[in-house]
């Protein structure tokens, strides 16, 4: 638990707590008169329930405030699960164009994309790009992209998800604009038919009062 007001100097850190469980930690909180407690206005938090309980109940007065960290993390975690899958699918092709070589007493070459990845490569490289905004890619990066947009259109789909999720949080400053903005990607959401993606929509419709 930390105060903000502080900006990680003396007085960031109010207490260190050990395990989640929401009656232990509320018992250490506790400890705080308060009085004290009372004082504070606003509580960011993720939308874990046991989090919710202890804000609510040892800091009464404050607003709770769902982290767009935590949100931002669900849609790129939903967007690497759909790299990933796609990444074992060309390792499992691979592994049959190997064996079916070995048989036929050939050998095997793979295909050599236009930046010189394979395909496996290509997908295992996209990683660490696909968290950044298109405009703080490199040269490499967007030549890649060019590349793995083209041959997978659902990974091209779901980056624009998460992309534009984002978008809304930094672009916007009235919370009514925000839920009209959110309406329009949760209808995205399910054009997509992204299961994970419906997932995190369904979150964020659940924790509408906080977000």
């Amino acid at each position: 638990m930390t105060n903000k007001a502080a900006k990680g100097k003396k007085g960031t850190i109010v207490a260190m707590i050990a395990g989640t469980k929401a009656d232990a930690v509320i018992a250490i909180i506790e400890k705080i008169s308060l009085k004290q407690r009372n004082q504070v206005t606003e509580i960011t938090l993720d939308m874990a329930a046991n989090m919710g309980l202890i804000a609510k109940k040892c800091f009464p007065n404050a607003t709770r405030v769902t982290d767009r960290f935590h949100v931002q993390k669900l849609a790129l975690e939903a967007l690497q699960e759909i790299r990933i899958k796609y990444r074992w699918q060309a390792i499992d092709l691979e592994n049959e164009a190997i064996e079916k070589a070995r048989t036929s007493k050939k050998k095997y070459n793979p295909v050599i994309l236009t930046n010189d990845d394979t395909i496996k490569q290509l997908l295992a490289r996209s990683r660490y790009f696909l968290y950044k905004n298109k405009l703080k890619w490199s040269k490499n990066q967007t030549e890649r992209a060019k590349i793995l947009f083209e041959l997978y259109p659902d990974i091209d789909k779901a980056y624009d998800l998460a992309q534009d999720l984002r978008n809304i949080f930094e672009k916007t400053t009235d919370k009514i604009i925000g839920l009209s903005r959110l309406a329009r990607w949760h209808e995205k959401v399910n054009q997509s038919g992204f299961k994970s993606f419906n997932t995190i929509s369904r979150s964020i419709i659940n924790h509408y009062q906080t977000i």
